[in-house]
């Protein structure tokens, strides 16, 4: 997809997928090990989860390469198959989506901060994300989305980095609190327009909290920036059991009812984060139709 192609495809609202991570727990993937590794070994459930999306309604599905960078693969020792990880992973999406939808290469942060004493550099996270988002891009991504990111320095490497490699769009949310205030430091609105500076294609929301506590955040997004604005809220705020798990209470229905409100603050791109499922994305495809 040309970033030409992706403007045109932006001018009406676009459907993204559901949530990955949740539904792969709630089909047996333990805590603790390399996502990653695990979805390549169980591509019947991934595939099955995406088919599902895709017959809801997304227009772009996100490739199960979240986890893919470096860094996080080294946390595993899996460093040294990174072009494999991310390859497979690609192909898994790409097979299922053949021509009914796009597939994005999904990259996320490090888990660490860039900072001034040098322990983790801007050019440490260039580097980082030049390697995954090259091989995602080589491997057929239609776009590029750089996910759950916390630290406004670290998703601007991820933008240089993509231009740098591709000429594929580049779509970026940060993870927020309901005042969009960024767990690093900084907000939202200071976030996306540096972004939008930085060659962004899209910017905005995901993860962190619900729909309806993100109104005023997207509609401030909406007046920052002349890019299409992007909300994947999660299923409202979990409990967590007595085993651990988080639980989400909100309703397919509750879930794309806010979600119109966040359509109609001027979010183009949305889809749901973690507790979300394609039932949700059935609900919201029926609402914003």
């Amino acid at each position: 997809m040309t970033k030409q192609e992706f403007q045109q495809l932006t001018q009406k609202t676009v459907l993204l997928d559901g949530a990955t991570g949740s539904n792969l727990m709630a089909q047996g993937m333990p805590r603790g090990i390399c996502t990653e590794q695990w979805v390549i070994e169980h591509k019947d459930i991934i595939q099955k989860l995406q088919r599902d999306y895709i017959d809801a309604g997304s227009q772009i599905i996100y490739a199960p390469t979240f986890g893919g960078n470096r860094l996080s693969l080294k946390n595993h020792h899996l460093e040294d198959q990174i072009e494999n990880i991310n390859r497979t992973l690609l192909s898994y999406s790409r097979e299922i989506a053949g021509n009914r939808c796009y597939v994005a290469g999904d990259v996320t942060t490090s888990g660490q901060f860039v900072t001034a004493d040098g322990g983790y550099t801007y050019e440490d996270a260039y580097e980082m994300y030049r390697e995954q988002i090259g091989i995602l891009a080589d491997a057929g991504a239609d776009l590029i989305v750089a996910e759950t990111m916390i630290n406004i320095e670290e998703t601007l490497a991820a933008v240089d980095a993509a231009n740098s490699v591709c000429s594929l769009p580049v779509m970026c949310t940060v993870t927020v609190e309901a005042d969009g205030s960024i767990f690093s430091g900084g907000n939202a609105i200071e976030a996306v327009s540096a972004l939008e500076g930085a060659g962004a294609d899209a910017v905005g929301i995901n993860c962190s909290v619900g729909p309806d506590q993100l109104v005023s955040v997207v509609r401030s997004i909406r007046e920052a920036v002349s890019i299409p604005v992007i909300a994947k809220p999660n299923a409202g705020m979990p409990v967590i059991d007595d085993q651990g798990n988080a639980v989400y209470s909100m309703t397919s229905s509750d879930f794309a009812r806010h979600m119109k409100a966040l359509v109609d603050a001027g979010a183009v791109l949305v889809g749901g984060c973690c507790g979300t499922t394609p039932e949700f994305i059935r609900a919201l495809s029926g609402i914003i139709s």
